[in-house]
């Protein structure tokens, strides 16, 4: 019986168990996480794109383009729209988007290719129920800045073009945050870009 007890011939397998054991627990953390990243990534996307959609078909909230009196009557509403599209989006069902993660979201005039025209983008950033009110419901943003007013968006060819930037920052929902601290930050930055819609 003491001779059994001293041999060392299952010593390699019973080494390779324990080690065994957390490495699978990483790589399925990892492969958790990733899914979750991706997830969260593909919500800014849509997110992003339904804003500028919707800022696009809004332009200048209607009537005769400009900010002289009695001309678009309806500017104050753009953006409010546009940020209640995104919020939408990012609180819709199957989502796992944490709304105080979003650090801000741009509304910017685009450059033809596509980048923010520098003093034409107005900031919004996140205010728990403290942002204007959008079909009854106060929303989650306030705005910060708006130097690109609704009323200056032209739909006349060639049209302004509407950007809108959501930017995130994603925390690990797994154990794998503790052991790889890069994932208990990553920022997600998502940005589309549509034409306003041309009726002229």
């Amino acid at each position: 019986m003491k001779r059994f007890a001293l041999r060392d011939d299952a010593q390699s397998v019973t080494e390779f168990a324990l080690l065994l054991a957390p490495i699978l627990l990483i790589i399925v953390c990892g492969l958790v996480e990733l899914a979750f990243l991706m997830s969260d990534a593909m919500t800014m996307s849509t997110a992003s794109r339904e804003g500028a959609r919707v800022g696009g078909a809004l332009v200048n909230g209607g009537g005769t383009l400009g900010c002289a009196g009695g001309q678009s009557p309806n500017a104050a509403n753009v953006d409010p729209n546009v940020i209640a599209a995104v919020e939408r989006i990012l609180t819709g069902t199957g989502t796992r988007v944490t709304l105080s993660s979003v650090n801000e979201i741009r509304i910017f005039k685009a450059t033809s290719t596509g980048a923010e025209t520098t003093g034409l983008v107005n900031v919004w950033t996140y205010d728990l129920n403290n942002g204007p009110v959008v079909d009854g419901q106060p929303l989650d943003f306030e705005q910060q800045s708006q130097p690109w007013q609704p009323c200056a968006r032209s739909n006349l060819t060639p049209p302004d073009s509407i950007g809108v930037t959501v930017r995130y920052t994603y925390r690990a929902r797994t154990p794998l945050g503790f052991l790889v601290p890069y994932f208990n930050q990553i920022t997600i930055v998502e940005r589309s870009v549509m034409a306003e819609n041309v009726s002229r």
